[in-house]
């Protein structure tokens, strides 16, 4: 049976999947990914690049809607679309152009954490596992009958990238997986129970302001949540802005100290509502990492101007 496609990729995640369709001998025709954010920390790997290096066809349309990506997919004469991480989603009229199917790969345990930056999100609400799952595509977002899944733990220390690496690896163990059973025609068809999951949307930057009055699990989870290489959890205080880029949960509370920012003992303390407090190991300001010594003459001087 034929076995041509067109892959719509973007990420890491993008990557693997492209590199397995090629390993499982299917004939990718064309490529739609990104073009890169110049605004955008960059830190993961390129499918453009990978599509390069294999010959294969590649565009970068803006949007999904666009004419002119709909006769490129129907002019590549697909058997499937495949999607791995593109940011858009894709019209269902794009989607009739693959007789023999169009599937997604989605960075959750489905129907869990449908939507956006599924891993951020999973290990904001303290989730301890995860994984990725290949589904069929529809109109609606991550809602079309599952074909197949790996899971993956989430450690009480992970931070989202580590998360992330982890999803990858799974993505790509599920789409080695089930594609030859999709090749063949007889891959299953489970239900996607949308009643019993989770539908998220994006994050943006301000979203890691961080509440001291908190627990310290949850702001501990936020800051794991968007640790570099994402923009991190954040807080101000003398006017100055400080990111919180690596930092564990402290094995005693703290109760005689307000909850903020602050040093004790020549340690970086993040002290919450319930008295519990955050060990910070790596804060950030204007982009440089900081010592206890300097975060405090930074706000003594900013106290005092």
């Amino acid at each position: 049976m034929s076995r041509r496609a067109v892959l719509f990729g973007y990420h890491n995640v993008g990557v693997r999947c492209l590199q397995v369709l090629l390993a499982r001998g299917v004939e990718i025709a064309l490529v739609v990914t990104h073009e890169d954010n110049p605004d955008e920390n960059i830190w993961f790997g390129s499918v453009r690049e990978v599509a390069a290096e294999h010959g294969i066809p590649t565009i970068t349309p803006a949007d999904p809607n666009a004419s002119e990506l709909f006769a490129a997919v129907r002019d590549a004469h697909p058997d499937f679309i495949f999607s791995a991480y593109y940011r858009h989603m894709l019209p269902v009229e794009i989607l009739a152009l693959a007789p023999r199917g169009a599937f997604n790969m989605h960075g959750s345990l489905l129907p869990k954490y449908r939507g956006r930056v599924p891993v951020n999100w999973a290990v904001l609400n303290g989730e301890t596992e995860t994984g990725a799952t290949l589904h069929e595509m529809t109109a609606k977002p991550d809602a079309g009958l599952l074909v197949g899944q790996t899971s993956v733990p989430i450690l009480p220390d992970d931070t989202a990238g580590q998360v992330f690496e982890k999803v990858t690896v799974a993505a790509e163990q599920t789409l080695w997986r089930v594609l030859p059973e999709l090749l063949a025609g007889t891959a299953p068809r489970l239900p996607n129970e949308r009643a019993l999951g989770s539908y998220y949307g994006g994050r943006k930057p301000e979203d890691g302001r961080i509440d001291w009055r908190l627990p310290a699990q949850q702001v501990y989870n936020l800051v794991r949540a968007v640790a570099p290489p994402y923009p991190g959890a954040f807080t101000e205080l003398g006017g100055e802005r400080f990111v919180i880029a690596r930092a564990r949960l402290a094995p005693v509370g703290s109760p005689n100290l307000q909850p903020g920012l602050q040093v004790e003992d020549n340690a970086l303390l993040g002290v919450c509502g319930d008295g519990r407090a955050i060990v910070i190991h790596e804060l950030r300001h204007d982009g440089h990492a900081i010592d206890p010594a300097a975060f405090a003459r930074l706000i003594h001087s900013s106290r005092h101007t």
